[in-house]
């Protein structure tokens, strides 16, 4: 036995008496179907499709409203009803804090409120608010901080300004947070993920982007709107609590990723951050040819010649890139006198060379070659990805050498004389800040993630990890195994 939406979908049936017995049938049946079909927010989008409509009252005077509890409310995990385990037609009690389904007299929602006396629900996808089990809905200008919470906005004004925003913000707990510098929560061994995104929220343009739902409304792809939520709900000032869960977020990638990236499971922030990237441009672009905001920001070229042994024919090619591997070179072998491991130091300037155009590295695979790189246009945002970690056949070894690099007014082309210069009267900065810095602490299995920020308006630095975000010094930064960077191009 068909419902009536499985018969719109199929075409439908053209007789009005067919109908109306299939109404009759459908009241009669079990609980999922009927939390569907007596809800008034799922009959707003079947209007006009033969299905009826039921009026329901808007009240301003809720006796109510005094015993909804924020504390207890967390709109950071999936939404799904905790008893059918249902993500269609969702409620969130403001009492308890707790998902139900439906609000018809046999939902699981109805139920709730006649056995624990609890009468407020918001809808979680409408976020409209109602009054359990006398099913009115309630108006009232006192929970549109709720709302905002359930779901952050933000106006284009609003936007421009949160790179001049000094002012902190206060949770219900009365703990003060900064807008933007929240920690996240550790679901279990999501460090890798933690880091990435709060290093990805220091890039202006992508942040300005995912803030605004209208810029990606066409796209159909999870990923970019839970990835657009969790931005949102991290630069949102009237959060209830100091702290935002990516649970949802890391849902979505799991299913992108087929289990690639997954809760329970430690990763690497670089392959992480690669597959990323590369995922929300291919789901943004609106065609095969066209850009999106993640090559706007982070894409550049590299020129690559190749020299075959025995062959002396060159090919030379170009190929894009978001992400810079630098290779550092290899820890010493011996112990100095005392006994202890020397732990070597180099310059970024003599890692860079690398892309000058005329350092040759040497690879092996496919087949023997000697290369040579050369940058041929710089992004807007340059990362860098420093190869520590190396596997073999028995165990994983990490390379401690300390990369010492420039925290402000790095400039490329003093590292990469090839870049290309501006035309004549005209001026291309290659000037870059750091804005984000991942490092890796302790052994190669065992050790951990944590990453400092920059917080533009007052140019202070953050060491955050998790939940810990600490104001730091920028001498402090320069003392940690880098692992990833990102530097943002000055403007002339």
């Amino acid at each position: 036995m068909k419902s009536e939406r499985d018969e719109v979908k199929n075409g439908g049936v053209a007789e009005e008496e067919e109908r109306e017995l299939k109404r009759k049938r459908l009241t009669e049946r079990s609980q999922p179907m009927d939390e569907l079909d007596d809800d008034d927010d799922q009959e707003d989008a079947f209007k006009g499709r033969g299905k009826h409509s039921r009026h329901v009252e808007v009240r301003r005077d809720c006796p109510y409203l005094d015993t909804v509890n924020r504390q207890v409310l967390d709109f950071d995990f999936e939404r799904f009803c905790s008893v059918s385990l249902s993500n269609l037609n969702v409620y969130a009690c403001l009492v308890c804090g707790k998902y139900f389904q439906g609000r018809s007299q046999r939902s699981h929602a109805y139920t709730h409120s006649l056995e624990a006396g609890h009468h407020v629900y918001i809808n979680l996808l409408t976020e409209k608010v109602y009054c359990l089990p006398d099913s009115y809905e309630i108006n009232d200008p006192s929970l549109d901080d709720i709302r905002h919470v359930l779901n952050p906005r933000f106006s284009r004004a609003q936007v421009e300004e949160l790179d001049r925003n000094k002012q902190w913000s206060r949770a219900l707990d009365g703990s003060d947070y900064l807008p933007g510098m929240v920690g996240l929560n550790n679901i279990q061994k999501t460090e890798f993920v933690n880091v990435t995104i709060q290093s990805l929220m220091r890039v202006t343009p992508l942040r300005n982007f995912f803030l605004i739902p209208e810029n990606y409304q066409h796209c159909k792809s999870p990923l970019v709107h839970r990835f657009g939520e969790l931005t949102r709900k991290i630069w949102h000032a009237r959060n209830f609590k100091g702290q935002v869960s990516p649970h949802e977020f890391l849902q979505a990638v799991m299913k992108a990723s087929k289990k690639r990236f997954r809760i329970g499971q430690q990763s690497d922030p670089v392959e992480f951050m690669s597959w990323l990237l590369n995922t929300l441009h291919t789901d943004l672009r609106t065609s095969k040819d066209a850009s999106s905001i993640i090559h706007q920001c982070f894409q550049g070229e590299l020129e690559v010649v190749r020299e075959y042994q025995g062959n002396d024919n060159k090919e030379v090619s170009r190929m894009p890139f978001l992400m810079l591997g630098l290779d550092l070179p290899p820890p010493p072998l011996f112990k100095d006198v005392m006994e202890k491991n020397i732990i070597p130091q180099v310059a970024l300037f003599d890692l860079l060379k690398k892309f000058d155009g005329e350092t040759v590295t040497e690879v092996v695979r496919p087949k023997l070659a000697r290369m040579r790189y050369r940058v041929t246009k710089s992004p807007p945002y340059l990362m860098f990805h420093m190869v520590r970690f190396k596997k073999n056949n028995f165990f994983k070894e990490k390379n401690p050498t300390l990369v010492n690099f420039p925290v402000k007014d790095m400039e490329l082309r003093d590292y990469i004389p090839s870049l290309p210069t501006a035309a004549e009267g005209g001026k291309v900065s290659s000037k870059y800040n750091l804005i984000a810095n991942i490092v890796h602490d302790g052994k190669p299995d065992d050790g951990y993630f944590r990453v400092f920020v920059q917080r533009k308006s007052q140019e202070l630095w953050y060491e955050m990890q998790d939940l810990h975000v600490a104001e730091t010094l920028p001498q402090m930064v320069e003392l940690s195994e880098a692992y990833m960077q990102i530097y943002e191009l000055q403007e002339e």
